[in-house]
């Protein structure tokens, strides 16, 4: 009976990161805006990696297994926030974001300062 269930959280393990994968191709497709689309990028494909390594860990049945990919997790929740940070940095300085979604602009400052103009930002 545990085989089964072992069984029974894998497949759901992996039904449930393939959700979460499919999630975030149609938000990729469907949201207007950099912002949106790096949200739906970044957050399902964490969580579906954490489903995915919860799957081979109850498939595999061996802790040898689950501590060879808790490393995995481990970087790429360091490096997908990184990357997701980099990519609206870069959208920003290009001019490829909605200004009008933006509830409070806290870059436009240091992007001032860094061209070399200390004036005071006009908020309106």
């Amino acid at each position: 009976m545990s085989e089964q269930l072992f069984d029974v959280a894998a497949i759901i393990c992996v039904v449930g990161a393939a959700a979460l994968s499919v999630a975030a191709g149609i938000g990729l497709l469907r949201f207007p805006d950099v912002l949106s689309r790096l949200h739906a990028a970044t957050k399902p494909q964490v969580f579906g990696l954490l489903l995915i390594i919860a799957g081979i860990a109850f498939d595999q049945r061996s802790f040898t297994t689950l501590f060879a990919l808790i490393p995995v997790f481990v970087f790429q929740s360091l490096t997908a926030p990184v990357a997701a940070h980099m990519v609206g940095r870069a959208a920003y300085r290009t001019g490829q974001l909605d200004d009008e979604s933006l509830v409070i602009d806290e870059l436009e400052p240091a992007i001032r300062r860094a061209r070399g103009g200390d004036g005071p930002v006009d908020t309106e």
